[in-house]
């Protein structure tokens, strides 16, 4: 008996998931369709005609247009620093006076040495005379025999040293008149100098890397020199935009230190590749800074246009969908409360709108819920749209193409 009950046990609980199963499949089966017939609540936003630009925006750093340290070629003792931070200096200017007791020694030392290789050289011109005197004599008494020949021999030869003595003191002393240049050169380098050959513009003092008082090796950096007048902003832009920048193109600059006021620049260079790790390119651009309101390391950002349609056909930017892999639109029937999917071919996109080049097309385009529509749909529109009532006009923000230095 209870095995007959527990039967009939099994057998009503197999029989209710057996329905549970069957209700669930028609449900399913049901769904799609009931999706498909149901209306698809959207928002609707109007196509117009307006101007819009396509415009890149780029981060990037300042640097001079030229910067380098001012160094000695000797060392010493910096006795004297003339300069500091943020003073102006112009070309050929001494910045720094190094200690020059030891070269002003060596300076009169190689003058005297030059005096000695002088008289020693006027001594050697005497005796060359004299020798020369001496073999015309020789020389004559041998014409008429008189003389040996060994002694018209002994003439010559000492005539012959003599020649050579001059010329050896001759040698010494162009030697000494180069050490001499060379003492007096390494004086002048006890004075050190802010050099540069490129104009005449005042520049300016970046850096201090000594205090007086300090020991310097030759090549010790003591201040940095840079050209602040004219200055260079340093972006990088990414693969898909680098196609669009061109040398020359006017380039509009902006930073936090000054929120108001904006620079304008012009694109000089541009790599000709993109650095593998991050797939961009370093662009330089020069902005003119006569007011020097700019300074080098500041973080900048540089609008760039690259083009400008007027007249242009715009749909909202959030009205763009993609199906089958193609860019479309759905177009709103008002009076049938039908949606219409149009593929489009599109031209500039930014954060608001994007330009449809092919096909003409007016009226509504579906702004919100459309990733739910098919083509022919049914769709609602609320009472109040103002996307539908009142087209907006385009402000046509750029898109924000950020680029850091990397």
């Amino acid at each position: 008996m209870k095995k007959f009950f527990l039967g009939l046990l099994v057998l009503a609980i197999v029989s209710a998931l057996g329905w549970m199963t069957y209700q669930r499949i028609t449900s399913a089966a049901n769904t799609p369709d009931q999706r498909r017939a149901a209306a698809v609540a959207i928002e609707a936003g109007a196509i117009h005609k307006d101007l819009i630009k396509d415009i890149g925006i780029f981060t990037g750093s300042l640097l001079p247009k030229s910067q380098f340290t001012v160094a000695p070629k000797v060392s010493g003792w910096l006795r004297e620093l003339l300069v500091n931070v943020g003073d102006e200096v112009r070309r050929n200017q001494v910045i720094a006076v190094l200690d020059d007791a030891e070269f002003t020694q060596q300076l009169e030392q190689a003058k005297a040495e030059l005096e000695v290789a002088k008289a020693n050289a006027e001594n050697c011109e005497s005796d060359l005379e004299l020798a020369r005197r001496e073999y015309d004599r020789a020389k004559a008494l041998r014409d008429k025999q008189i003389a040996s020949a060994s002694e018209l021999d002994e003439s010559e030869a000492a005539l012959n040293s003599c020649r050579t003595k001059l010329k050896v003191s001759l040698a010494q002393v162009s030697q000494k008149e180069a050490a001499l240049k060379s003492a007096e050169l390494k004086l002048s380098y006890t004075k050190v100098q802010a050099f540069w050959e490129t104009d005449d513009q005042m520049r300016v003092i970046g850096e201090r890397f000594v205090d007086e008082g300090a020991l310097l090796q030759v090549n010790q950096p003591i201040v940095s020199v840079l050209e602040n007048h004219l200055l260079i902003a340093v972006v990088f832009v990414v693969e898909k935009d680098y196609p669009k920048i061109k040398i020359g193109q006017r380039a509009i600059i902006s930073t936090d230190a000054y929120p108001d006021k904006t620079f304008t620049g012009t694109i000089e260079r541009i790599a000709p590749l993109l650095r593998e790790s991050s797939r961009q390119a370093r662009v330089e651009i020069e902005i003119p800074n006569p007011d020097l309101f700019l300074k080098p390391g500041m973080f900048v950002r540089a609008k760039i246009e690259f083009a400008s349609h007027e007249n242009a056909t715009l749909v909202p930017f959030a009205s763009l969908v993609r199906r089958n892999e193609r860019y479309g639109v759905f177009l709103i029937d008002k009076e049938n409360l039908k949606a219409r999917f149009v593929p489009v071919t599109v031209g500039i996109i930014n954060d608001a709108w994007a330009e449809i080049l092919e096909p003409q097309i007016s009226g509504l385009v579906a702004t919100l819920g459309n990733h739910l529509l098919e083509d022919g749909a049914d769709i609602t529109l609320p009472d109040v749209n103002p996307a539908v009532t009142e087209p907006q006009k385009s402000d046509n923000k750029p898109t924000s193409t950020q680029s850091g230095q990397s």
